[in-house]
């Protein structure tokens, strides 16, 4: 009882301190939510009115979301540039993933710390290295081959390479480590059994890994959606919605149109990160 006595007080700071810090965490979040429903031309009190205009409203000067046309625009090059990172991120990390626990060579844990060092680089240096080297390829081939390419200067290729660069160590990360949890024995009796290697791997070892994958894909396409240092140094022409949010804030201000899209930003954000834990949460309870 006494020693229940004594840590009361240690239990409420604990508390007090875990609940403070989701306050802090949430009360950006909810504040830009809110004035994203706000009936004035500015997010900022006082509160003029609910209303959904900065979603829907066709006209200006309260044109909504889904009638900005460069929103829209940016909102469209974000899906397609982290679709195929999270692609690319999946099919390269389960290969990294299968090349480092299966995998026996030399130097191999000097490999496996140089595939996770992008991860502390920032991502400033991350974006101007690869705008250099990419620069340097394309006026060396052009010069002495005379060859244009086009896909070596700023755009989509390069902005989906450098995101890809850094978010494929985090997908080689989680797939690795449901890896190390699969029983060989499996497929081992499934090969005495007369079963092909590629049979083995397509019934058996990636459906253990589906869930590492499903989830490593889902964050990959979160990180690449609102990746902005990276991207900014190899973007070009068709800017992804990160971009064309700053831009935006740039050169006209904060508005309200700009807390409506980070409304659509969270609640798909939730949704994937819902999917996420309901993809591991059924195959755990299996």
């Amino acid at each position: 009882m006494l020693r229940t006595n004594r840590l009361t007080p240690f239990l409420l700071g604990y508390r007090l301190y875990v609940a403070v810090f989701f306050l802090f965490l949430a009360a950006p979040l909810v504040a830009a939510a809110a004035f994203a429903f706000n009936d004035s031309l500015f997010p900022a009190l006082p509160w003029q009115g609910f209303t959904l205009d900065w979603f829907f409203n066709p006209t200006e000067p309260k044109r909504g979301m889904f009638y900005d046309r460069r929103l829209l625009s940016g909102l469209y090059y974000s899906f397609v540039i982290a679709s195929c990172v999270a692609v690319l991120s999946v099919a390269f990390g389960t290969t990294n993933a299968f090349l480092f626990v299966r995998g026996d060579f030399p130097a191999k844990n000097f490999f496996y710390i140089l595939m996770v060092v992008p991860l502390v680089i920032p991502g400033v240096i991350l974006g101007i290295s690869i705008l250099v080297l990419a620069s340097d390829t394309a006026n060396a081939l052009e010069g002495a081959l005379g060859m244009e390419l086009s896909f070596l200067r700023p755009g989509l290729f390069l902005v989906v390479l450098g995101q890809f660069s850094f978010i494929t160590t985090i997908a080689s990360l989680v797939i690795t480590a449901r890896l190390k949890k699969f029983d060989a024995a499996l497929e081992e009796a499934a090969l005495n059994l007369g079963a092909s290697r590629l049979r083995v791997l397509t019934t058996i070892t990636l459906p253990f890994l589906r869930p590492a994958m499903i989830a490593s894909g889902i964050v990959a396409f979160l990180v690449s959606f609102e990746n902005f240092n990276t991207t900014l140094f190899l973007v070009g022409s068709d800017a992804p919605l990160t971009i064309t949010m700053y831009d935006r804030m740039a050169k006209v201000g904060s508005t309200p149109v700009l807390n409506a899209v980070s409304v659509f930003l969270m609640l798909g954000s939730g949704l994937l990160a819902l999917v996420s834990i309901l993809v591991q949460r059924d195959k755990t309870a299996r």
